[in-house]
């Protein structure tokens, strides 16, 4: 059994493998152990018959398929590792150049890990990762703590109803005089302004009042997904049973006592400050992260071979319908519910499975260049943060970790160091 380098062209190998006429002779036997039981030889019962029986019966290349499928993985294996092919996707069968009793020779490809020449990778300018919230940031939170803390109340008699006010209505709709399915309900609560219902349907409640009947002449999107009533003019009837406007509480000590641990509406906007700015700034470096490691991307250059792509690309799919399928939908009924075609969705994950190899092609060669390691400290508190994540015990889950797992863990502290390293070696 041998091997040899035919020509490596655009991170493609290109091997010829030797299989002997020893270990191919026993594949061969594997082979019919395997399918005797398939043949019928007159004289012997079915599964019986010897191998030399049903070769000269069918052909020595009887058996000869399913050999090669019993000797190519070994034979591969040592292939790679005899000429220490740094294999990335599954091999592809370029041609069988010699099968039978002198044995196998086989010409196969892969690709293999493509070089990566980096470009300047220390030069990215993340701009200003600071943040001072304003007033208006203040102001936004306070109002959803108003909002969220406000109650619902009747409006005086005769008020008449306003957009963010609350329509109690019973409505039943009419297309040519006759009630269609669903159009009718009783004891609606519509947010006017909302957006809720059909375009138009809440303007036209905008200005009435407790105990008025309107009727409201409104057209269904052509889009709509009851088609006898898309593109239609119709005609509900609405009866107004209450209007409720939005009380909000007064914005004073008291109110910053009743939602926080504050005793001051002054204290409780320094907390929100700090969290506004906690925040900001946080999502200001996830987002220079990200430029940081595109920047490194864009300057370095290599060439990824399609099987590396396509890989990628099958194991998204393969993903992606496990997460459909945990819901309870189809690949059919999502091409269906989204209106996309299949080409549509495998350009999409294409693409960003070419994104992704990129980035980590390039990151792991800037952490190697870098030599960024990770400590035992370091991935210590990677797998304890792992098991937080899950609500695991965290001692029962470190007792768990096989070395595989704790290289897992160890890439991707390292990962996240070569990433936090592109933000801090910027321009200055």
């Amino acid at each position: 059994m041998g091997s040899s380098v035919e020509k490596i062209e655009k991170s493609v190998v290109t091997m010829k493998i030797e299989v002997s006429a020893e270990d191919f002779k026993k594949a061969v036997t594997k082979a019919y152990q395997k399918n005797k039981g398939k043949f019928y030889i007159d004289g012997f019962r079915k599964g019986k018959a010897p191998q030399k029986i049903i070769e000269q019966r069918y052909g020595k290349e009887v058996f000869y398929e399913d050999a090669l499928d019993f000797a190519f993985p070994d034979a591969y294996l040592k292939a790679i590792e005899e000429n220490k092919i740094d294999a990335v996707s599954r091999p592809s069968m370029e041609s069988i150049d010699k099968i039978g009793e002198d044995g196998l020779e086989m010409t196969i490809s892969v690709a293999i890990m493509p070089e990566v020449e980096l470009g300047e990778y220390k030069g990215f300018d993340p701009g200003d990762l600071a943040y001072e919230p304003t007033e208006e940031d203040i102001n936004v939170e306070i109002e959803k703590m108003q909002d969220q803390n406000s109650r619902l109340v009747s409006a005086a008699e005769g008020e008449k109803a306003k957009s963010g006010d609350t329509a109690i209505i019973d409505f039943e709709g009419f297309k040519d005089g006759v009630a269609f399915e669903g159009g009718k309900a009783e004891d609606h609560s519509l947010v006017l302004g909302s957006g809720m219902f059909i375009p138009g349907f809440e303007d036209q409640l905008i200005g009435t009042a407790k105990g008025d009947e309107v009727e409201v002449n409104v057209t269904f999107p052509e889009e709509y997904q009851a088609e006898d009533l898309a593109g239609q003019d119709v005609v509900f009837k609405v009866a107004i049973k209450d209007i409720k406007t939005k009380e909000v509480p007064e914005l004073d000590d008291e109110f910053a006592k009743d939602v926080s641990e504050f005793d001051t509406l002054e204290e409780l906007k320094e907390d929100l400050k700090k969290k506004i700015k906690d925040d900001k700034e946080k999502e200001l470096l996830e987002i220079a992260k990200v430029k940081a490691v595109d920047a490194a991307v864009e300057n370095a250059k290599m060439e990824i071979p399609d099987q590396m792509i396509q890989e990628e690309v099958d194991k998204s799919l393969r993903d992606f319908e496990y997460q459909l399928k945990m819901q309870g939908i189809s690949m059919e009924d999502y091409f269906t519910y989204t209106n996309m075609s299949e080409e549509t969705l495998i350009g999409q994950v294409k693409e960003d499975s070419h994104k992704k190899l990129s980035r980590d092609l390039v990151l792991t060669k800037i952490t190697e260049t870098e030599v960024i390691e990770a400590s035992e400290d370091e991935i210590t508190a990677e797998i304890e943060e792992q098991a937080a994540m899950y609500n695991m015990d965290v001692e029962k889950f470190k007792s768990t970790v096989t070395e595989d797992q704790k290289k897992y863990f160890a890439d991707s502290v390292k990962r996240k160091k070569t990433i936090e390293f592109l933000v801090d070696n910027t321009k200055k």
